[in-house]
C-alpha cells in the first residue's frame, strides 16, 4: 500500500476541491456504480464516467448521522468507567496524525 503515490488535492476555480483516491471495492459495488452512471447518463443525455457517478452519488447522498454541521457539538456521554484526562490536541495536529495513519507513516 505504501508503494502508491500519495493522494493529491487540488483547488478548482469554482471553489471546489478535487481529490484523487484509490478505492478497493467489490465487483457488486462497481456494478451498482455502473448502473448509477447509466441513470445519470440518461438524465444528462451524455456519456458519464464512473468518477462522475461517484461524485454525483456523494453530492446527492443525505449527510451521515455522524456528520453534523459546523458548530454543532455531539451530546456529552457519561461513562461509569474512570478515564484519565488527556490534553486536547489542536485540530491541525489531529488532521496530521489522521493523514499519517492513512498513508501508513504513523
Amino acid at each position: 500500500m505504501n508503494d502508491r503515490v500519495t493522494s493529491a488535492m487540488h483547488a478548482l476555480p469554482d471553489g471546489e476541491a478535487e481529490l484523487t483516491l484509490v478505492v478497493r471495492l467489490p465487483w457488486e459495488d462497481i456494478a451498482r456504480l455502473g448502473q448509477e452512471a447509466g441513470r445519470l447518463a440518461s438524465q444528462t443525455q451524455r456519456p458519464v464516467t464512473l468518477d462522475e457517478a461517484v461524485s454525483h452519488r456523494l453530492r446527492s447522498a443525505r449527510p451521515a448521522a455522524h456528520a453534523k454541521p459546523a458548530g454543532e457539538q455531539p451530546p456529552a456521554v457519561a461513562s461509569a468507567a474512570s478515564v484519565s484526562s488527556l490534553p486536547a490536541r489542536p485540530p491541525a495536529e489531529q488532521a496530521r496524525q489522521a493523514i499519517d495513519r492513512i498513508n501508513g507513516t504513523a
